[in-house]
This record gives C-alpha cells, sequence and structure tokens, in this order.
C-alpha cells in the first residue's frame, strides 16, 4: 500500500506540484526507492481503473513502458521498448518530433524536474491526435536523473455524456465495448439522421438540438432495459445488444424507431420532416471486436445504408466491407501511379473498319491499369473509382495526349487515320478537357478532324452548362463528336438535334439482341436509317463472328468494331498488326 501511495502521489499530483517553485530532490529522498519491475506492477494494476494512459522512461537505460491501453490506440511498437527516440518518433508527428527531444535532453542534463508539453501522436488510423504528456523526474544515489514518470491524456477527449440529448456518450460506448472484448454476442445499431445538416440551416441551432433530443426519446422508448443507448457524434447515436440477439431483432427495432420518430413528427404538425438510417452489426460477423474496428465497421454499415438512399437501414457483410476497402486500396493505388509518372496505366488501340471500304480508318482508345499488388484491373472495375474520385481528370489528359501522340506516327502510314478517345462527365463537368483537347491537337500538329471525341451518353442525364459549352466548343473548332453506347441511356434521341453527332456508336448489348430478335433487327435498322437522314456515321461495336458480320452488314452500316477485326492491344502491338510498322 505504500509503495502504491507513492505511485498516486507521483501522476497524480504532477500538475499540482509542477506549478510550485519546490524542487522534486528533497521529496525524492524521503520516498522510499522502489524497482522499475514495482512500478511496471503498480501500473498495470492502475491501468484498468483509469483512462488516461501511465508511463515510466528509464533515462539512463534508454527504455520506455506504457499502458496496454495506449498501444491499443497509438501506433506505438508495443507496451515496451528500448532506443526510445526512435521508436517514439513513429508515433509522433515529424514536426512536433524536435520540441520532444529538446525537453528530454533538458531533463537529462538536470535543467528541468518536470515534463509537461502538448504535441500530437498517431492513432491506429495514422490520424493525429493532441496529447498532453506530463510527468516528474526521479534520481538515482548520486543525483542523477534516473526515470521519467507520469501520464499521458487526450487533450481533445470526449466526455463520457452528452447534455444536448441526455445521454452516455461515445467515451462510454468505448468502455462498455471494450469491458466485452472477447465476449460479444449481440448486435450493434448505428443509426444517423438524414441530412440533419439542413435542419440546422433552416431552423437553427436551437431547434436542431430539440430534435436530437426528440429522437433520442423516440430511441429510449423502443429499446429493451438491457439494450443500453448512446449519441456518439454529430446526428448519430448507438444502441448496443449484448444479450445475443440477432440482426432480425436488430432491424425489428430499427422500425420501431422510425415508427416512433413518424410519430413524432404527426404529434409536430410536420414543422420538420427527417428520416433515419441505419448501419446493422451483428457481433459474431466480426472477427476483431476491438473498440476501434467495430466503430469503423459500425460508421461503414450506415454509410452504405445512405449510400443506397437513406431511410434504410443495411445489414453489414464481410463481402461489402472487402469490396469497400478494395476500391479504397484500388484508388490509392492509382494516386500512387498518377504520381509515378502514371506508371501501370497504358493505352490499348482497337482498330475500328470502314466495312464499305474495307480498310482501316481509325482506331479506339482504351484505358488500362495493372498494378503489382492487384495485377490486372478491369475497366468496369478502375474507370468508375477514376470518376468518383475526381482521377479520371489527369488520367483523362494522359491518355488523351497518349492518342493523339500514337494518331501522329499512324498518319505517316495511314494518311487521315482517326483516334477516338472516350471523355468522361466528370471531365467535361469538372476540368477544361476543351482547352487540353485543342492544346493536344496543337502540339501533334494534327487536323481536327484526326480526333473523334466519344461521349457516353448515360453519363450525360442532364444538359448542364458546361456539357453545352463543350460540345458548342468541339462544333466550333471542327472536331467531330461520337455518341457511344446510343440507346442505353436515358435521353437516347433527344441529344440528336442539338449535338449534330459525327457518329452514332452501338455497343456489344444492343447488337446481340438485334442478332437474337427480328424485332431488335428491325429496331437497330430504323436506327441506322435515322442516323443515315441526319447525316452522320452508324458504328456498330462487338462484333465478333463472320457470321454476325454478314448479318449486321445487311442494314449497311458504316463502320464496324469488334473481336473479329481485332482485340484492344498496345501500341507497339497496333502497330506491328495492323498498321505494318514493326
Amino acid at each position: 500500500m505504500k509503495i502504491f501511495l507513492q505511485f498516486g502521489l507521483i501522476v497524480y499530483q504532477q500538475e499540482k506540484i509542477a506549478r510550485t517553485e519546490v524542487g522534486y530532490k528533497g521529496m525524492e529522498e524521503k520516498l522510499e526507492r522502489i524497482s522499475i519491475e514495482q512500478f511496471k506492477n503498480i501500473m498495470k494494476t492502475l491501468d484498468t481503473s483509469m483512462d488516461d494512459y501511465l508511463y515510466i522512461y528509464d533515462l539512463k537505460n534508454d527504455y520506455y513502458c506504457i499502458s496496454k491501453n495506449a498501444v491499443v490506440r497509438f501506433l506505438l511498437p508495443g507496451t515496451e521498448f528500448h532506443n526510445v527516440n526512435e521508436n517514439l518518433s513513429k508515433v509522433i508527428l515529424p514536426q512536433d518530433m524536435p520540441a520532444v527531444i529538446e525537453d528530454i535532453q533538458l531533463i537529462m542534463e538536470g535543467k528541468k524536474e518536470f515534463h509537461d508539453i502538448q504535441y500530437r501522436w498517431l492513432d491506429q488510423e495514422h490520424r493525429s491526435i493532441w496529447i498532453n504528456c506530463r510527468g516528474r523526474v526521479t534520481y538515482d544515489d548520486q543525483g542523477q536523473p534516473e526515470y521519467l514518470i507520469g501520464c499521458i491524456n487526450e487533450v481533445g477527449k470526449k466526455q463520457m455524456a452528452d447534455n444536448v440529448s441526455g445521454l452516455l456518450g461515445e467515451s462510454s460506448l468505448k468502455r462498455d465495448l471494450v469491458g466485452h472484448d472477447g465476449r460479444m454476442d449481440g448486435f450493434m445499431l448505428r443509426l444517423g439522421i438524414d441530412r440533419f445538416k439542413e435542419i440546422n440551416e433552416n431552423r437553427g441551432m436551437d431547434y436542431g438540438d430539440m430534435v436530437l433530443r426528440k429522437t433520442a426519446e423516440c430511441i429510449a422508448s423502443v429499446i429493451l432495459p438491457e439494450q443500453k443507448l448512446y449519441r456518439i457524434v454529430a446526428d448519430e447515436f448507438a444502441v448496443v445488444d449484448f444479450s445475443g440477439r440477432g440482426q432480425e431483432e436488430a432491424v425489428r427495432l430499427y422500425e420501431s424507431i422510425r415508427q416512433k420518430i413518424n410519430a413524432f413528427i404527426v404529434e409536430n404538425e410536420y414543422e420538420v420532416f427527417y428520416t433515419v438510417s441505419a448501419g446493422i452489426m451483428e457481433f459474431k460477423s466480426v472477427v476483431n471486436h476491438t473498440y476501434y474496428n467495430l466503430m469503423k465497421l459500425s460508421e461503414f454499415s450506415l454509410n452504405e445504408a445512405k449510400e443506397r438512399g437513406k431511410n434504410k437501414y443495411y445489414l453489414y457483410t464481410r463481402e461489402d466491407y472487402h469490396a469497400f476497402t478494395r476500391r479504397k486500396e484500388l484508388i490509392r493505388l492509382m494516386r500512387n501511379a498518377i504520381n509515378n509518372n502514371f506508371a501501370g496505366f497504358n493505352a490499348h488501340f482497337q482498330p475500328v473498319m470502314d466495312i464499305k471500304q474495307n480498310k482501316l480508318i481509325g482506331a479506339e482508345t482504351l484505358m488500362r491499369f495493372y498494378c503489382e499488388e492487384k495485377g490486372n484491373v478491369a475497366p468496369y472495375e478502375f474507370v468508375p473509382l477514376l470518376e468518383e474520385s475526381g482521377l479520371m481528370i489527369p488520367v483523362g489528359r494522359w491518355i488523351l495526349y497518349r492518342a493523339l501522340e500514337a494518331c501522329k506516327e499512324i498518319q505517316k502510314v495511314i494518311p487521315g487515320f482517326r483516334v477516338s478517345v472516350n471523355v468522361s462527365y466528370v471531365q467535361v463537368l469538372r476540368s477544361n478537357i476543351l482547352e487540353d483537347i485543342l492544346e493536344g491537337i496543337k502540339k501533334y500538329e494534327l487536323a481536327p478532324s484526326s480526333l473523334l471525341v466519344e461521349l457516353t451518353e448515360s453519363g450525360f442525364l442532364e444538359e448542364n452548362a458546361n456539357f453545352i459549352r463543350f460540345c458548342d466548343g468541339l462544333k466550333e473548332s471542327g472536331i467531330p463528336l461520337a455518341l457511344d453506347d446510343f440507346g442505353t441511356g436515358y435521353s437516347n434521341f433527344h441529344y440528336l438535334s442539338h449535338l449534330t453527332p459525327h457518329t452514332i456508336k452501338i455497343d456489344r448489348s444492343f447488337t446481340l439482341k438485334a442478332l437474337k430478335s427480328d424485332y431488335e433487327f428491325g429496331l437497330l435498322q430504323h436506327m441506322a436509317d435515322m442516323t443515315h437522314s441526319i447525316d452522320s456515321k452508324f458504328c456498330i461495336e462487338g462484333i465478333e463472328t463472320e457470321d454476325e458480320l454478314n448479318k449486321i452488314c445487311q442494314m449497311g452500316p458504316d463502320y464496324i468494331q469488334g473481336y473479329y477485326f481485332g482485340r484492344p492491344c498496345p501500341y507497339e502491338n497496333f502497330m506491328a498488326d495492323y498498321v505494318g510498322v514493326a
């Protein structure tokens, strides 16, 4: 007990003592000396009964020991380690490290007796967390600094409870989840108010607080006695059930909560209308039950519910989460590739045949991506991610210039050869792609007709001002436009009167229907006739066999593209196989 009280004096009275000018050496002489192993044992005992993190720094032996909870929270190498500066540099932000080293150096030189400094550590998610590190120095028999003993607390740590909703807060949730680690059976229901920001913006913060309180009351009124409710962040709540109930009970609870909220809205005479979404996660579906993993997966689940339309629930599955993390990883890998001079991206070219003259007249430029971690990634997977992340803007510019560069070389052998390049709606709406196109044509000294810009019809659901300006700019510059995948979008013939495209392209899904159905064949024939009536060209994609070619040729297309004439291939292969230049 004497040792325990001594340690308590060291840890808990640091700040009070630090604010005085009284030295520690005299006090140290009054304390019975104890070993570092005894300190560690006491620290383990206190670790389970406090939220902060205790530590001991053996200054002479360059050895560090810290509470187990700190290792769970931060990117520390373990609870015990040597080479303190080297190991702490992996968790302390680089810009904060010099100040920490300077302070410790003053302590080791005997110029300071107390350590009290705020700086940032990286947590397990690589986020910077402000901490306050305090400690006092103990001395050996010769009066030399021996140990630095103290505690670390998070400066911005959340409260245990929330006074707006009257509920326990995220810190309490963390405590309860950590307390059940290893014996979890039940579920977590994470709820979020949809578009809560609009309530605050339209009605004010006080009204928003009232909605939070009423929502908390609605949830609390339907949960069972053994279920616990928390307000975690902003407009989000969590219900935790450790009793072994499964997702069916969680779904019923969510529906009951929705009914209660709807009743409140009616009682409030529809003064405000809002909905809630929910992510449902059974503990048995999760392998790693650490607090941060559970919060990460519950956040993913709630976000999925909102992404899928709001006012609904989503049931967590490992498969969905793995797909989500794969998407994030691919975006990261592609961003790295872009920053590494587009390493891994490649431009492939597929021949386009003038079927009436039976000759090669152009090629469509298609994007490919390869990386060591994932191998070859299919376009249907990585292209939407490029658009979603905005990375399509730099990659689209890069492949445009590769296409124009290839066109310049091929025209030396095939005069009038034309390359087509797909332009994403992201490039049109969020970048000056027309300027990129004009600069590229000028750079490679090409005629504007050498480039066919392909727009996927389904990507442009509305006539956006940027879209109209882009198309008008192409027309004014003499650059032909193609509508790709025509007939698969929502507007179909709506664009034709304004755009007057050079080419209308029919993708393989439409082609296959026409090959298998007389009705679909007749419909495609009408589309071909209509295309020719407005002086546009008709291109059929996806022809793979001679029989398909013979039947499709009956409707009089201008151009044919498909595996029958050639698959997409790298520039060098295209030059050798189709241009005749090795």
